[in-house]
């Protein structure tokens, strides 16, 4: 009839002969969800952390770089881990890595700039999570590194290096007996658990 609202094809009444009343039927087509809810589906993807870092670099992201990145850097807590430390922890996760694999990363991310070698001994070394200046206390007894900032300890004057030579880093460890942390080392003392507390 003139005069009377037109209704939308898309919401149609049907009569429900049982409880003598109108439904209403919504044939709408379904809108998705609004922008923001997709990109907070898109933004949490695991690994992301790990893969942007390694882009970042240049370096391919393989599944083995992925798998170590993930377990180094994943939680951004500064860490300190020998390659049989991080091999452990991969045979943890049940990822099939060899240990020269690891150690083949490993230096591949210390020359990409990711790690920082720490060397404690005669073929014993510790790859740093934090690539800033800064030093290192060095626990004997159980094998542990914990943190100095740079800017404690005063270096008043170093020796002139040999002729053809240059200085490029100067990394103070300073080495202790005994450690506040040492319940929490292996069985045989020497090597630090990787998630004992360190001091930043």
């Amino acid at each position: 009839m003139i005069g009377e609202p037109r209704m939308s094809l898309a919401l149609l009444p049907i009569l429900d002969p049982f409880q003598k009343t109108s439904l209403v039927i919504d044939f709408r087509p379904f809108k998705p969800p609004a922008a923001p809810y997709i990109q907070s589906m898109t933004t949490t993807r695991p690994y992301a952390r790990a893969v942007g870092l390694l882009k970042a670099k240049g370096l391919r992201t393989t599944r083995q770089r992925i798998a170590l990145a993930k377990l180094l850097f994943e939680t951004g807590a500064d860490r300190h881990l020998t390659a049989e430390q991080l091999h452990d922890e991969v045979l943890g996760q049940a990822i099939r890595v060899s240990l020269a694999t690891v150690y083949n990363t490993l230096h591949q991310f210390t020359d990409a700039g990711l790690l920082r070698e720490v060397v404690v001994d005669p073929g014993r070394s510790y790859f740093d999570t934090n690539t800033t200046e800064h030093h290192h206390f060095y626990f004997e007894d159980t094998g542990r590194l914990q943190d100095i900032a740079a800017e404690a300890v005063e270096l008043a004057c170093l020796p002139r290096p040999p002729d053809g030579a240059r200085v490029r880093r100067v990394d103070v460890i300073i080495r202790l007996t005994g450690d506040p942390f040492a319940s929490d080392t292996h069985a045989g003392g020497r090597r630090a658990r990787a998630d004992a507390p360190e001091a930043g």
